[in-house]
This record gives C-alpha cells, structure tokens and sequence, in this order.
C-alpha cells in the first residue's frame, strides 16, 4: 500500500479525519501482521531498529498529515513550525519492543501566528484513533527543565530524548534544555536511580521463568548503567566507554548477552501479541523454536547466562562509575584501619578492592578469604572485579584446593559461594558445577536452576531454623561438618547428564574429595550421601514410614546411623534450597518420624517386628500417669484397637488423647486446627460422606489423610492439609464438615484422569494391609473422586499419604484385606480408571 499516495487523495477529495485514521490503522495492522516475517530475516537490535524506524515513519507521516489538513496547499516550512516530536524510552533508544508502549513527547514554543496546541490536539487524536499505543507528554520548552525535577521517571525518559520530526530549530532549543537537566544535580539523580534499581532487583530476583525485562541482569539493568554513563558522560552509547571504563572484550560479551534478550523479548511478544516480559514455562517451546534452539533447555541455560553476564558487568562498571558521587571521605580512616592487604580493605562487614589494584592472583584472593573471622560478609563491586577477572591456570594448584577446603571448614561458606557464582568463576573452581551451570530445573518441584539452588542449600545449611536438626548439626565434628558442607554444594552436580544424578554426581565428587584430603572414611560416606541424597525425601513423602520392611530396606542403603544423621540434615538443606514455604511443618513431621523409626531399626541389632514394635508401644503408653487415670474398660478398649500403625504413628500421649476423645463421641465429633496449617480431626459412629468432605474442600490441597477403626464403632478421621486457612474461612468448613454427615449430600465431582499404568495395587504388602499407589497429574478434585470410589468398592482406608509438586501428585492408600478384596482386583481397576480403559 503506497499509504502517501492514499493520504493525498483523501485529503484533495476533502475527506473526513475518520478515514485518514481507517487507512492509518489498515496500514499498521497489516504492517504488525508482516512482524514475524520481519524476525525471521531480522532479530536481536537489528530488529528493534527496523521496527523503530517504520514507526518513526508512520509517526512522521502522521503529523505531516495533521499539518496538510490543518494548512492546506499553504504548509509552512517545518523548521518554522515551533514544534519537536522526540521519541523517548525504548522509542528513544531504538530498541522498542513490538506491544511496548510508543512514549512521545511533544516539545513546543509559543509564537504568533501558530495555534500549536491546536495542532499538537489533532496530531494526537489520529495517533490514538489509528490504535498505536501511546505514552506522550507536552511542553513547552522552557518548561522541560522544571517537569523534569518532579519526577526521577521524567528525567529518566528525558534522557533517552530523540528528534523525529518537526522543527529542528525547536529540537536544538530543547537539547540544550535536556543538557542542564543532565548536569544538574547528578550525585542525587544517580543516588536516586541506584536506590530505584536496587528495589527493583529485590523484586525481580534470579529465575527460572525470568522477567526479560525486569528480573536482575535483564534490559532493565542495562538501561540502568546507559542511564548512570549518559549523566556522567553525556555519551550517545555505551560502545564509546570501550577502551577507558572497560575493554572491548568485556563490552563484546556484555553487547552479545544483551542481544539474545532482545530477541527473546521480541519473540515473546510476537507469540503472545501482548507486551509480555516474562519467559514462562508455556511459551518456552515457541520461544526455541522462534530463535532456532533444538534444544528447549539449552536456549533457557543461554538466557539464564545472558542475564549473569549482564548482571555482572552492571554491577562492577556502574560502580566504578559512580564511585567520586559516592565516595564518603569520612570514611578515609576508617578504610586506613581496615587495610586487609594493599588496596583491599574491610569495614563494616563489607569487603571492598581499589579499581587501581591491578588484578591480583587467585591465591592470594582466597588467602584474603580465609583470613577472615566467622561472620557473614558482603562484597563490593571492586572485589567482585578482582575474582571475575584474576587468572585461573588448570588444573588447580594443590594450594588451591587446601584454600578452599579452609573456606569449606568457616561458619559461613555460602557468602563466598555467592561471590564466587556472581563472578563467573563457581565451575573453574568446582569443575562439576561446569555442566549445571544456569541448568534449569522444570520439574515442577524446584525454583531455581542447579547451581543457584546448590548455593542455597550450603545457606540453608548454615542457617538451620528447626531446633531439632540444629542440635544434631551442633553435635557434628568438625570434619563431619566439613564433609556435609561439600556434600550438600555437589549433591546436584550429576544432573544434566542421561543417567541417574545422583549416581553421577556420586562418581564425580570422589576425586574432589580425595583432593580435599578427607580421611578414606568420609570419602565413603561423601559418595554415599550423593548417591542417596533424594532417598531420605522419597521414602518420606511417598511411602509408608512405619513399615519394617520399608525402613529396613531405608537403612541397607544408609549403611549406617552416622550417614542416617549426616542424611538427615542434608535433606532438610537441600528441601529449604528448592524455595520459600516449600519446607513446611507436615515435610518436617515427616522427615522426623522417618528418622526416629529408622534410628530404632539401625539402633537394634536383632531384627524388630511389628509385634515386638506394637508391644513396645503399648508398654510406653501404659507407664504414662495419663494412661493410669484412665477407667480399666477404657484402658482396655485402648489396648484393643487393632491398628498397629495408629499405635506406630502417635505418641503415647497423642493416644491417650484420642482414646478420650473418642469415648465421649456419641454421633459425631470434630475438631479445626490452624496453628501451622489446616488440620481436621473426626470422630464418629454414624456413616461420614467423605467423598462430599473432600469434594467440598478440593479447592485446598491435602496432606496426608489417616483413617482408623478404634473402638464401639468409632472411626477417626484426621485429614492435613498443605495450605492456612484465614478465621473467616473456618466458619465455611465447619458447616461442610457437618453436612457431610448427610449421607444424601452430593456435590458433582471434577473430572479427573487416571490411567492404568498410574496405579499399583500390592496385595502383599503385609499380612493384613495392602497398599494402593497413584502416580497421576496433579488435579484438583482427585482424591474426592478415589475417597468415593473406595466408598463404593467398601474398601477401608487405614492411612493415605498424598504427595504432590505442581504437575504430579504420588498418593499412596494403606487398606484393610477385607471383604474379598484381593478377589477384586479387576474391580477396583475398573473403577479407578477414567482413560484407556
């Protein structure tokens, strides 16, 4: 379309406003249509440019048009018209992304003769009425220097001001305007905007599903620094500081990591027509295809490390920048006092290095590590200079590796990890961590990508909150610490690979290890942590815990109750390094029980049974002076319930109390707790239509269930659930729970899927129990839909363990071998499954 031509036509034939902004927006719709093929043959800042300058084209269509209706055959020279229009923002940069926002600004005089508002009001309108998103400003321009000390986001945008279209003349008047805005008062305008970063980064930290835009190391970030350069240096660019500020080498990375995200964003917006920062989960295959990654994972791990290289690069060369608007001369003295060697110095637990020193040796480096006391230090960006930039010969010195193992043996290794990760130099320390660096983990499970979450582990580690596994930890020996510290930072640095990984990582710890000088014991114990560091979780979470069988066979791959406690508190850090909330009061109820019985079973030397275990568990709770203050009929009937695994998994006094609790049941009793999360305890003789329990409370996540026969036809129902529920919730729940004693109540059940391979039954499980596993999708509703199906099938549940991440759920049902059950087996299939059957 020869859109001028078109725009002549209408304008001679004196047609209306509303068909000059029809055609413009035939024109862009069409023109956005083309956008795909454009990326394909142009991506990166190429991109972005031609996308820039088709629009500064439009733009500058648009108010040559305005002008043509306004003025007629009588248009005025432009330059005379004292009207700019300057682009700003990414528009300004020229790097504006396909739905970002259009940000204008109109800069203008007031001079006889020219009615420029007039004009600016009908230039506006056919932008707006064409469908171009716009973010525009007016002013004149002897206002620009006062707008711009009203808001830090106003001088920010003004900075990145580009002429157009319009008069030329109005533009030169307007740059030396935006010059005094550059120069005045720049220690608080780069005050303001590292304060404003530094917010920013807390809100948008490290991520596996990363905001291209906003997250640390992403365009932002790189504005940021273009921002700090332009008001120190008034450069056009940042290429131009190459050769003062930074080498061409550093800038070359820096430019080639800035450019994959621009093409990742540009392709983000192109698949989601909308402006969408983030690289989530489900558009990361489209995303690949569109940059041309084969490999999905591999095209996030390249992001993931754009946004370090960015990340780092920002954080040393924004600071050497800013360093005379910053610098405290107070502070001179106090520096003089800290000196740690010549140019490094320590002062309020901050490490900081001159840009003056000349890269030191790695050695010596860490050598200024370990001289430190046990606390936990940060580090400024001259310090993170010298480890990014100090040489690294391979293989590591022996003194390497004895330095790094002083560091393993502090009180706080993980902020020197942290050093080490933002430098770019973990994996030429710790060769494992070459494979899994940036290695994302879209399992449903972890937050963060194998090496950000093996460094929160050893912090973890190093920061217990639960008091019960910081004393085992407190009871540790230096070397067992000294090995758990290595342990917990290689337990994931198998992954990536086909096979298992925690047999690789098992194979690739030993030789570390056997550098680091342990004793042969405890590279023993080293490879058999790595090798069984998900065993512990596993066997918690999915199966039934209170099993001999189970915790013997727990134990054969242990060895031993020293690796069962070094196990234990490997499990808790590596659980609190998945992310926030994910190490919750019931996983820790869990990994606690696993660990006592597993201690019983590796504590006696003949094998214990069930009977022998139910006998000992009787005879704790009749010592207790609760149990003697019983009624001897109640004391009876307590002794009598059948269950061995209610008498497994309750203390003495928790089946004391449940005994009371349930003598005074008449038809039904319950009880709501949400002192950590929701839990709900029942009793009752009459018949509970658990299906419409569960059914009515699917839209909260289960726990764990247990259902126990006890005594005079009383079940016990206790149902743990994952989430809080909020005082104004518990009303709602307390109606559910009684209307679930309606047997007629029925709600429509959710439509789960379940296949047949996704269920296993095991009829020998022991003598009197079996067990029903179910390894499906995580949907909301399923365990209401299994609960009705064992209601109808009359099948009695004794406890069920539900586990689920984000996209599975593995539950497991112990039942009762009654009413033919193992004839039934067909039966419960049929039921059970929804899909292929």
């Amino acid at each position: 379309m020869d859109l001028a031509v078109h725009i002549e036509d209408i304008i001679e034939k004196n047609g209306s406003d509303f068909e000059l902004s029809k055609l413009f927006k035939t024109f862009i719709n069409e023109y956005k249509a083309s956008l795909s093929e454009l990326f394909k043959k142009n991506q990166g800042k190429d991109f972005l440019v031609c996308h820039t300058k088709q629009l500064d084209s439009i733009i500058s269509l648009m108010y040559k048009t305005t002008l043509r209706r306004i003025f007629g055959n009588y248009l005025p020279m432009r330059s005379s018209i004292p009207i700019a229009v300057v682009a700003l923002g990414s528009y300004g940069r020229e790097q504006l992304c396909v739905h970002s926002d259009i940000d204008l600004l109109i800069v203008y005089k007031k001079i006889d003769g020219f009615n420029s508002e007039l004009i600016i009001e009908k230039f506006f309108y056919l932008i707006l009425d064409s469908g171009l998103k716009l973010s525009h400003r007016v002013h004149e321009v002897d206002d620009l220097f006062k707008a711009s000390n009203e808001d830090i986001t106003i001088r920010t945008s003004l900075m990145e001001a580009r002429f157009v279209t319009g008069s030329s003349l109005t533009w030169h008047a307007a740059s030396k305007e935006l010059n005094r805005i550059r120069l005045y008062k720049q220690k608080e305008f780069i005050l303001a905007k590292i304060k404003e970063a530094q917010t920013r980064r807390k809100k948008y930290p490290n991520s596996m599903q990363p905001n291209i835009k906003k997250s640390v190391g992403g365009l932002r970030d790189s504005n940021f620094i273009f921002w700090i350069a332009q008001t120190i240096y008034a450069i056009t660019s940042l290429k131009d500081l190459t050769g003062s500020l930074y080498s061409d080498e550093e800038y070359k990375e820096y430019r080639v990591a800035l450019e994959l995200l621009f093409r990742v964003r540009s392709a983000l917006h192109l698949i989601t027509g909308k402006q969408e920062d983030r690289l989530l989960l489900e558009y990361i295959p489209e995303v690949s295809h569109m940059l041309g990654f084969k490999n999905q994972q591999k095209m996030i791990t390249k992001v993931l490390e754009a946004q370090w290289r960015i990340n780092n690069f920002t954080q040393i060369f924004v600071k050497k920048m800013v360093r005379p608007y910053i610098a405290d001369i107070s502070n001179v003295k106090k520096f003089r006092h800290h000196r740690l060697s010549r140019g490094i110095y320590e002062l309020d637990n901050r490490i900081y290095a001159s840009y003056n020193l000349a890269i030191q040796p790695l050695n010596k480096l860490l050598e200024i590590l370990v001289s430190l006391e046990n606390k936990t230090y940060h580090f400024d960006a001259g310090f993170l200079n010298q480890f990014t930039y100090t040489k690294i010969e391979y293989p590591l010195k022996s003194k390497t590796y004895m330095l790094l193992k002083e560091l393993f043996k502090k009180r706080h290794m993980y902020c020197f990890l942290k050093l080490f990760y933002d430098a770019g130099i973990l994996h030429h320390l710790f060769h494992n961590f070459k494979k899994v660096l940036h290695l994302p983990q879209f399992d449903g499970y972890h937050h963060y990508p194998v090496d950000i979450h093996s460094i929160k582990c050893v912090e973890a580690l190093e920061n217990i909150e639960e008091p019960f596994i910081k004393k085992l930890y407190d009871e540790f020996g230096n070397d067992e610490k000294l090995l758990l510290k290595i342990v917990t930072l290689f337990h994931d640095t198998g992954k990536g690979r086909v096979q298992d990984h925690s047999e690789v990582g098992a194979k690739l710890i030993a030789p570390f290890v056997k550098k680091m000088k342990l004793k042969d014991e405890d590279i023993h114990r080293s490879i058999t942590l790595v090798k069984q560091h998900v065993t512990m979780s596993n066997v918690a979470f999915r199966q039934n815990i209170h099993n001999e069988k189970t915790l013997y066979k727990f134990m054969s791959n242990v060895e031993d109750i020293k690796n069962l406690k070094l196990l234990y508190v490997l499990t808790y850090a590596d659980i609190n390094g998945v992310g926030e909330g994910v190490y919750n009061s019931f996983s820790s109820k869990l990994l606690r029980e696993l660990y006592i019985n597993a201690l019983e079973v590796a504590q006696n030397k003949g094998r214990i049974t069930d009977a022998s275990k139910r006998i000992n568990s009787e005879k704790r709770v009749q010592k207790l002076p609760e149990f003697l203050e019983l009624p001897k009929l109640l004391q009876k009937k307590l002794l009598g319930i059948e269950s061995n695994l209610f008498f497994f998994k309750h203390t003495p006094l928790d089946i004391i109390e449940i005994a009371k609790k349930a003598k005074e049941t008449k038809k039904y009793d319950f009880s709501i707790s949400t002192e950590s999360s929701l839990v709900i305890e029942i009793y009752r003789k009459i018949p509970l239509n658990i299906g419409y329990l569960l059914a009515s409370l699917s839209h909260l996540d289960v726990a764990s269930m247990e259902i126990f026969t006890l005594f005079d036809d009383i079940k016990y129902f206790k149902i743990e659930f994952i989430e809080h529920v909020g005082k104004d919730e518990l009303r709602q729940i307390e109606n559910i729970i009684n209307n679930a004693f309606d047997m007629s109540k029925h709600i429509k059940l959710k439509e789960v899927t379940i296949y047949k391979h996704e269920i296993n039954i095991d009829f020998e499980h022991s003598l009197t129990h079996a067990e029903i596993n179910i390894n499906t999708q995580n949907q909301k509703g399923l365990l209401a839909y299994i609960m009705e199906c064992f209601e109808e099938l009359g099948i009695n549940i004794v406890s069920a363990k539900i586990h689920s991440t984000k996209h599975k759920v593995r539950d497991s049902f112990l039942i009762e071998k009654q009413n033919e059950l193992c004839n039934n087996v067909e039966k419960i299939y049929k039921l059970l499954i929804t899909k292929g059957k």
